[in-house]
Parts: C-alpha cells; sequence; structure tokens
C-alpha cells in the first residue's frame, strides 16, 4: 500500500520553535496543517467552522489574534466551491478580529485552469478567485506550483510562488536510476520549461509529448520528440486530474521502446476514472505530494505520496521573519530559460 513519506530533506535554515507564527487551518486538508505546525514548533490554532443545515458556513475564531501575523492553511481542492468559500469566510473572521496580516496558505489553487479565454464568452476564473481573495481581506498569499506563472500577476496583493520540486527530485535521485538511463518527458507542449528544468537538475536528457486534446479532459497522446528507446522515462506534471494524459502518454512511452516509466506531479487531483486508470496504467511509481489530501489505503500501490509540510513550513518561517522565500528554491531562476 502507499504510504505517505514523512523525511523532510534539510533545508536552508533551521527554524526557530519560538517564532510566535499563528497558524489556522480550514477544513480541507488539515492533516497538512498539523505537519506544518509541527515542523514550525507550534500549534494549529482553535477555530469553529461549521455548516448551518441550509449549507451555509459559520466560522469563529477562538483565541485573540489582534495585532498578529496570520497564516491560514486552506487548499482549494475537492469540494473546491465549499473550501474557496470557506476560505473566505475565514479571511473575512480574522480581518474582523484586528489581524495585522492575513497570509492565505493554498498548497492547492483551485479555479487555475481557467486563466485566459481560449474562445468566446468564457470566464477567466483563476483572475476571479484572486479578486475574491483579495477582496475578502487576504494581504498576501502562499502559493504551490501554479498551473501557470502568470496567475500571480492577477493578484493586487502579495503572492509567493513556491515549488514541490525539491521533495520530488531528492525523492527521484534516491531511486537509484543511472541517469545516463534516465530521460525527463515532457506530457504536452505546455510543460515544457517545468521538465527542462527537472531534466537539469537529473542530469539527463528530455523529451516531448506532442498532446492533442478535443474535449475537456480528455487528451490524445500522438507523436514523441525526443529518443526514449531503453530510457527510464520520468515524466513531469503539476496536475493529475483524471489521469487521462498521463495514461495516455505513459502507453506511448512503452509502445516507443522505454524501459519503464514514472510520473511526478505536485497536485493529486485524482477526478472521476483517474485511480483505476492509474491502476492499470504502465507506470512503476507515480510520485505527487500531499497538497490534496488522500488516505494511504484509497490510492494505488504504484502511487507514492510525499509531504509538501517542510516546504511549506521553511516558507511561512521566512514570510514572517521578513526574509527571501526565494533563496528556498534555485528552480524559479530555471523555468524562465
Amino acid at each position: 500500500m502507499s504510504t505517505l513519506e514523512m523525511t523532510y530533506p534539510q533545508l536552508e535554515r533551521a527554524i526557530n520553535p519560538t517564532h510566535d507564527i499563528r497558524l489556522f487551518s480550514g477544513r480541507s486538508n488539515p492533516k497538512l496543517a498539523q505537519e506544518i505546525a509541527d515542523y514550525l514548533g507550534t500549534t494549529v490554532g482553535p477555530m469553529v467552522i461549521k455548516n448551518f443545515a441550509d449549507g451555509e458556513i459559520y466560522v469563529q475564531v477562538k483565541e485573540s489574534i489582534r495585532g498578529d501575523d496570520v497564516f491560514l492553511v486552506q487548499p482549494l481542492c475537492n469540494p473546491v466551491n465549499e473550501n474557496l468559500m470557506e476560505l473566505l469566510i475565514m479571511i473575512d473572521a480574522f480581518k474582523r478580529a484586528s489581524a495585522k496580516t492575513i497570509t492565505a496558505v493554498i498548497p492547492y489553487y483551485g479555479y487555475a485552469r481557467q486563466d485566459r479565454k481560449t474562445s468566446g464568452r468564457e470566464a477567466i476564473t483563476a483572475k476571479l478567485v484572486a479578486d475574491l481573495l483579495t477582496t475578502a481581506g487576504a494581504t498576501r498569499v502562499l502559493a504551490m506550483d501554479l498551473h501557470t506563472g502568470q496567475i500571480q500577476g492577477f493578484f493586487n496583493i502579495l503572492v509567493d510562488h513556491i515549488f514541490a520540486t525539491p521533495i520530488i527530485v531528492d525523492y527521484v535521485k534516491n531511486l537509484g536510476i543511472n541517469p545516463d538511463d534516465m530521460v525527463a518527458v515532457s506530457p504536452d507542449m505546455g510543460g515544457a520549461n517545468r521538465t527542462r528544468a527537472f531534466a537539469k537538475k537529473l542530469n539527463c536528457p528530455m523529451a516531448i509529448i506532442d498532446k492533442r486534446r478535443d474535449k475537456h479532459n480528455e487528451a490524445i497522446a500522438a507523436h514523441i520528440i525526443g529518443d526514449v528507446e531503453n530510457k527510464v522515462c520520468l515524466m513531469f506534471d503539476d496536475i493529475i486530474d483524471t489521469a487521462g494524459t498521463i495514461c495516455e502518454a505513459s502507453k506511448l512511452l512503452k509502445k516507443k521502446g522505454a524501459k519503464a516509466v514514472y510520473v511526478g506531479a505536485t497536485h493529486a487531483v485524482f477526478s472521476g476514472p483517474a485511480i483505476e486508470r492509474l491502476k492499470e496504467a504502465p507506470i512503476e511509481e507515480c510520485i505527487v505530494t500531499n497538497t490534496i489530501p488522500w488516505a494511504a489505503e484509497d490510492l494505488p500501490s504504484n502511487v507514492k505520496q510525499l509531504s509538501v509540510a517542510p516546504l511549506l513550513g521553511q516558507a511561512i518561517s521566512r514570510i514572517h521573519d521578513d526574509e527571501s522565500v526565494s533563496s528556498l528554491f534555485g528552480f524559479e531562476k530555471e523555468m524562465k530559460v
């Protein structure tokens, strides 16, 4: 069975357990919030969050936070509408409780894939959510692996964008695969920059799959740009939703002579038939993080879940102490190559 990997990598600075960091959590991923609190040597603050009979959400902060820097952990995963509304109401509660600053810690930013108009009369929901968070009273956002970097520009408040790359790269390196046998594969043209950065960190070449999408959540892997024959293919993406892209791409890679296929992604959305597809796909291991909560017993044996608590904890500590967050990663510069 899949297990949650709790090994934390060595990062650049130690955490001072005496830091007065006020950490709170919504209901979408309380386990991750608790891991962050444990890493920081603090506690998750007390709150009452419940639903009225008609579904409306009630929030009350159970301790004074007047003049404090508050961090709210709430990924916008399924049920995304419920979790988004809950986050907005929490932010409003802290604003009215006179918090000095309110940082929305959003490990998974929902509605991110609608970040532009691809045809007439479409909404741009990534911008809408940014406006809602700002209007509610958030003073800063800490997000992980946004679907596109341009989403940062949708905000008129500070945004810290961090990456799960160190966690995934460290795990892949410990698999003991010879770098000469590896090739990093992008599942589509849009992910080429992300995959190039992974290839650089793993010191291996890269390939790109030419993907054609006729409908939402339906993709066809058509051709491969690059050499994958007799190689261990490492396919990287930010999100696995229905797993159609990843599973079709893995079949194409095996058909083209790949020795083995590994998959790495930050956000395990796993909608609809995703888990069944992953069970049946020719994938040695699918490496994801816990930005979205999944119980180990609900995942296939070839899915490995890693914790991003140390990265988020480091970022929160640095924000609280007015220190550089970007210095945690050399990855952001590489994404621009």
